[in-house]
């Protein structure tokens, strides 16, 4: 790739930690004392984690119709039982967002376990929501990224990934990165302010299971660093700010590896939804909500 056009986001990315933050072994991410622990099981498939603004993580089992929240005990409590095929998940400002492929739509639950439509006739993976309200979401079956609004229109904002899944905002939330799971790469995007995206380039490159083309790559998380976390078939990949592989977390079981995020009251526990069950564990960064405001 020519270097004009990859020096604006190279560029953006390297203001984002000073140079002390810019070697970040995975050292300082795992305690070596604190291991995977169960927090849930008897699931049909788990996916979505979801953090609130006070680190309360909710997760769906998509099969099943069920979005579970995990109480102040660290066991799942039900939430709702009807959640037209929810998987993946985020809150934002208006609550908590879902993409329903029973629906086709996003939705929008409140507090309560009431929903409505968000943004209708869409084909939805996963997603990511800014802290104006805006979503963006991946649409695998038609290589597509989309945008919506806050008042709920949705547009096509690039084509082309093999199969983009997982996505996750920087935390000054000016860089989207999207996985391909087909693929070997993590793809970054310049956020222009109306929302469109532009400086599009493979930043991050996966390591691949041995013999295979294809990551496996799916949900995604970053932490107050700048680290990305990106759950594949090898285990948790985690990039440093300048895109380099810091290290692999390995799978808390041998199955299906489908999300993660950073949740409790400090967001330092990071869950992982793998197939029938749900874990965490402690490490020693920490995440955020991008719509919390400091």
């Amino acid at each position: 790739m020519p270097l004009s056009r990859s020096l604006p986001i190279v560029l953006l990315l390297l203001t984002l930690q000073p140079l002390a933050a810019q070697d970040m072994p995975l050292s300082q991410v795992l305690f070596d004392d604190k291991p995977w622990q169960l927090v849930g099981e008897g699931y049909q498939f788990t996916e979505g984690p979801a953090v609130t603004r006070d680190g309360t993580v909710y997760f769906t089992d998509v099969p099943a119709n069920m979005i579970y929240r995990v109480g102040d005990d660290g066991k799942p409590v039900v939430f709702i039982d009807n959640s037209d095929r929810t998987s993946g998940l985020m809150f934002g400002p208006l609550g908590l967002y879902g993409c329903s492929s029973t629906s086709r739509s996003i939705l929008l639950f409140n507090p309560a376990g009431e929903k409505k439509i968000f943004c209708q006739n869409v084909t939805s993976n996963d997603l990511v929501v800014t802290s104006q309200g805006a979503v963006y979401f991946t649409n695998p079956a038609n290589n597509s990224i989309h945008h919506v609004s806050p008042d709920g229109e949705s547009r096509i904002v690039d084509e082309g990934i093999d199969f983009p899944n997982g996505l996750i905002l920087w935390p000054d939330q000016q860089t989207l990165v999207v996985a391909d799971m087909k693929g070997a790469h993590l793809w970054n995007f310049r956020i222009e302010k109306d929302g469109s995206l532009s400086h599009k380039q493979p930043y991050s490159t996966m390591q691949l299971p041995v013999g295979k083309s294809a990551s496996g790559a799916d949900g995604m998380t970053v932490d107050r660093d700048g680290r990305i976390y990106v759950a594949t078939e090898l285990g948790i990949q985690v990039f440093d700010t300048q895109g380099r592989l810091s290290g692999i977390i390995g799978r808390p079981q041998a199955k299906f590896l489908s999300n993660i995020v950073l949740g409790g009251p400090d967001f330092n526990l990071l869950y992982a939804t793998s197939s029938d069950k749900v874990y965490r564990r402690q490490v020693k960064v920490s995440g955020f909500p991008f719509w919390k405001e400091d």
